[in-house]
């Protein structure tokens, strides 16, 4: 049966762009190669241009940060980068991105003022392998880095008006509606991905033969433990594009199951913890 999901979710591409502030030194690189001998280019030296501060870090590690989450709250869809947004995400997904935007800018804004300062401290970091000409102009460093996206809508279904005649038109119609198709059932796997992963994870820690061994250390629960499979619940019920009612099932059992638990309950009584093992795997037995 073939699936639309034109009404419950967009396409969206998220571009993150930040300047690796690195540069090939072919001088030191034949310098290398000369030390070890070698008859041939065995590898090149590029310089961290910023080597030693720590405001192109911060961005690196928040453009991480937003990737992750951005990944966290959609589906795959194409190789290009394309995903899939719920709609009932999507303005919590843009007011969340506004922020992360904020931050970003800012970040970069105050890079872009210490520049100057940067390159003196790299100048004593990097020594002999230090050229003022690597580095670009003040006014060039802004542009290096980028924060955007784009929504697309997905399309009901192929709409091919070229004059190509009925049977062509008809095979690439059918084409699109294949792989349509698959990529919904991709998404709907990665959504079922996390489910299984999660599952995975407790009934390891839950079953852990070190619970019962009195001279064994118990395994560590952390408190996120029950706190990462609830949130997983809620973002379910976006992430079900399809209504696919076997999830809807398996992610209501989990909250069920998790409901009420806390992670010292865990640690501190054996029929808690042997009581959620059994609910957790019969869920994942199911899948």
């Amino acid at each position: 049966m073939s699936i639309s999901i034109s009404s419950s979710a967009v396409h969206i591409d998220l571009n993150i762009s930040v300047w690796t502030a690195r540069k090939l030194d072919r001088e030191v690189s034949e310098e290398i190669d000369g030390t070890k001998n070698t008859n041939t280019r065995a590898g090149n030296y590029n310089k961290n241009l910023l080597a030693g501060t720590k405001q192109l870090a911060d961005i690196r590690s928040l453009a991480g940060e937003i990737r992750n989450w951005h990944l966290k709250q959609t589906l795959p869809w194409s190789d290009n980068g394309m995903r899939l947004l719920p709609m009932n995400l999507f303005f919590k997904y843009k007011e969340q991105l506004s922020e992360y935007q904020h931050q970003f800018d800012t970040k970069v804004k105050q890079l872009v003022t210490d520049y100057p300062q940067l390159i003196s401290l790299a100048a004593y970091n990097l020594g002999e392998l230090f050229n003022r000409e690597d580095y670009p102009p003040v006014q060039d460093i802004e542009s290096k880095f980028k924060l955007s996206y784009t929504i697309i809508p997905v399309p009901e279904s192929g709409d091919f008006r070229l004059d190509i005649g009925n049977d062509i038109r008809e095979e690439l119609e059918t084409q699109y509606e294949d792989a349509y198709q698959q990529k919904v059932e991709t998404a709907m796997s990665s959504a079922w991905s996390r489910l299984h992963t999660t599952l995975e994870h407790m009934v390891g820690k839950l079953a852990d033969p070190r619970w019962d061994e009195e001279d064994a250390k118990n395994p560590q629960v952390y408190d996120s433990f029950v706190g990462h499979g609830m949130e997983l619940t809620s973002l379910l019920t976006s992430l079900n594009i399809t209504k696919d009612p076997d999830l809807e099932q398996a992610r209501t059992a989990l909250e069920q199951a998790l409901s009420g638990v806390q992670p010292d309950m865990i640690r501190e009584q054996p029929y808690i913890r042997e009581r959620l093992l059994k609910d957790v795997q019969s869920i994942k037995d199911l899948m």
